[in-house]
């Protein structure tokens, strides 16, 4: 059948949104983010990787919507072969009563020239005897009427039980046709249900990961403003310091926390600082200092 049925266009549609999800996921997240130029390298990264992964995750797989597309396909797919088998059994159908019609109206056609040619012989029959005698006549024509009436019979059983043979096989294959017809509708439904049910869950998805799009954009941004703040105490407290150092005093290093002296140690640029003991940091921001003095 050449025309497009509905429940392709269903299917592929349904189809091509789950396709395009995670890239319109992906293009909703990079909208709503806000520039990283104000944030370090580093938490740029770490916030880019934790948003892929939730995005990943808010997308529906194995069972959610992926399986449900491939029903709403398969139940498709069936129905519309139910329906062309339908289709085919009624073509069929209707060649089976054409071919009965003809049958019959052959049967009366070669009846009717029958009793034409029947009704000739016992003409025929009956003008011979009636010139041998009357009494040969009247035997004749009640033997060659017996004969045609014979003959008749039989063929009009012959030709009855014909038609009757061909309208049976007809009504059986009209009524396959109609059994084929209703389960090509049940299959459609049942198609069109499921493909309703996976357009329903690619809208939950989608709508999922929105909301955990806009959580993580909010996570993100506070963040930066976090990592903004600590970049700034550590510059105020690399500046102290450094300022202590010049005027022959080290403050009290030993005071501040471990993260404390890390920071500091990044704002005065001190190499392999993350691998150093509070102790090593302390030594190394005190010879740091005496070096800028």
């Amino acid at each position: 059948m050449s025309r497009r049925r509905p429940l392709h266009w269903l299917s592929d549609n349904a189809g091509t949104g789950l396709r395009e999800l995670p890239s319109n996921a992906a293009w909703l997240v990079s909208r709503m983010l806000p520039s990283e130029a104000a944030a370090p390298a580093a938490t740029t990264r770490d916030t880019a990787l934790k948003m892929r992964a939730s995005v990943e995750d808010a997308i529906p797989a194995g069972d959610s919507v992926e399986t449900r597309m491939k029903r709403a396909r398969v139940a498709a797919e069936r129905a519309q072969r139910a329906e062309e088998e339908a289709v085919a059994a009624a073509e069929e159908s209707k060649q089976s009563s054409d071919r009965a019609r003809l049958v019959a109206e052959a049967n009366r056609s070669q009846i009717a020239d029958l009793k034409r040619e029947l009704k000739r012989r016992v003409e025929q029959s009956v003008s011979e005897a009636r010139r041998a005698a009357d009494e040969r006549v009247e035997r004749e024509r009640a033997a060659a009427q017996a004969d045609a009436d014979e003959e008749l019979e039989q063929r009009q059983g012959e030709a009855e039980a014909e038609t009757r043979d061909a309208r049976h096989d007809a009504e059986v294959k009209q009524q396959r046709a109609k059994e084929l017809v209703a389960d090509a509708h049940g299959r459609l439904a049942e198609a069109r249900a499921l493909a309703d049910e996976a357009a329903q869950a690619a809208r939950a998805a989608a709508e999922e990961a929105h909301r955990q799009a806009q959580q993580l954009a909010a996570d993100a941004e506070q963040q930066a403003k976090a990592a903004d703040r600590r970049v700034a105490a550590a510059e105020e407290m690399g500046k102290a310091t450094a300022g202590n150092a010049v005027n022959g005093v080290n403050g009290d290093l030993e005071s501040h926390t471990k993260a404390e002296l890390l920071d500091l140690a990044a704002a005065m640029d001190i190499e392999g600082r993350t691998n150093l003991t509070k102790a090593e940091l302390v030594s190394a921001i005190k010879r740091a200092s005496r070096a800028k003095r």
